[in-house]
């Protein structure tokens, strides 16, 4: 059972981001780059499956150079082998023709990704990967398990669970309780994600279909204003006459 990971190279979530090249790109110096969490959870739950049943994971990123202490990281975590596609894609259908590509040239019974990148929250690349190969799809998964030629999902929606059976091949894409939290790297695995197989290949030809115009920030947010909890006809005036909310 040969299972590919697909991995973001983000920005950590804590970090202060600001925009350059008139606000079309975000200002990637001093900034700590992470494994999409989304994307980490789904490796994370392959490395369970893996320990489980003996399946072989593989990480993929559309990326860079730079991506690659990234991709490092996952080995370190567990991952058994890496491909990364040299190229930085500008949208999701880039990203998702390249891992499709990967997917095609490889012998893989799946696919599991994040259901978004924490940097564009796009929730598009799975389901481009899944359309671009013609194969079936799960969003929101919640849990998965892997049985003889398919997956067991369990799907999260407002109002409860969903599971499915689902057939090899399939892409899925996976929010948080797919697993319970991040595998940490072992200084074992560190070092043995050194001498681990990392595989750059060469992007096929695939424009984009969208266009970056530019990035604004939120609005700063407004003053905020403390009442004593024991002052509830200044509470109940403010609200009144200010927020006017009552």
């Amino acid at each position: 059972m040969n299972i590919l990971v697909c991995i973001s190279h983000v920005p950590d979530t804590t970090a202060k981001i600001s925009f350059t090249d008139e606000n079309k790109k975000y200002d990637k110096k001093e900034i700590q780059f992470v494994i999409n969490p989304f994307d980490e959870l789904s490796l994370t739950r392959a490395l369970e499956i893996k320990d489980k049943n003996g399946a072989k994971v593989t990480v993929v990123n559309v990326g860079l150079q730079e991506t690659e202490p990234t991709i490092r990281k996952a080995l370190a975590m567990g991952a058994d082998e890496a491909v990364r596609v040299n190229l930085e894609p500008t949208d999701a259908y880039q990203t998702a023709v390249q891992i499709a590509e990967v997917f095609k040239n490889g012998e893989f019974d799946l696919i599991l990704t994040g259901k978004e990148s924490s940097d564009y929250n796009g929730s598009q690349v799975g389901e481009m990967i899944a359309e671009i190969l013609n194969i079936p799809t799960v969003t929101s998964a919640a849990h998965i398990d892997l049985e003889e030629g398919k997956g067991i999902i369990q799907r999260e929606y407002a109002d409860g669970y969903q599971s499915f059976e689902v057939p090899f091949p399939f892409v899925a894409s996976g929010q948080k309780g797919i697993a319970l939290e991040p595998r940490i790297p072992s200084m074992r695995g560190i070092m043995m994600a050194r001498s681990k197989k990392l595989e750059v290949k060469e992007p096929v030809a695939a424009e984009p279909l969208t266009e970056v115009v530019r990035h604004d920030l939120p609005e700063a947010k407004g003053s905020c204003k403390m009442v004593d909890p024991e002052n509830l006809e200044e509470l109940v005036d403010l609200l009144h006459n200010e927020a006017k909310v009552i």
